[in-house]
């Protein structure tokens, strides 16, 4: 216990700051990540309406 109360008043341990950081980054790292597949996401389903409404204005084929 008085361990524990001499850590705490000492200060923030520096590898409990330095693992902070570190998650930190990550999840900005994720979000940057997230935006650009919702991007990516985004442009695909564009694409694929643009393609399907090419197709409707033809007409169908002779069997």
């Amino acid at each position: 216990m008085a361990k524990a109360l001499f850590g705490h008043v000492g200060g923030p341990d520096p590898r409990m700051v330095s693992e902070m950081r570190r998650l930190q980054q990550r999840v900005r790292d994720l979000e940057a990540e997230l935006i650009r597949l919702q991007a990516q996401n985004d442009a695909l389903a564009a694409q694929s309406r643009d393609e399907s409404l090419g197709l409707k204005d033809r007409e169908p084929a002779l069997t």
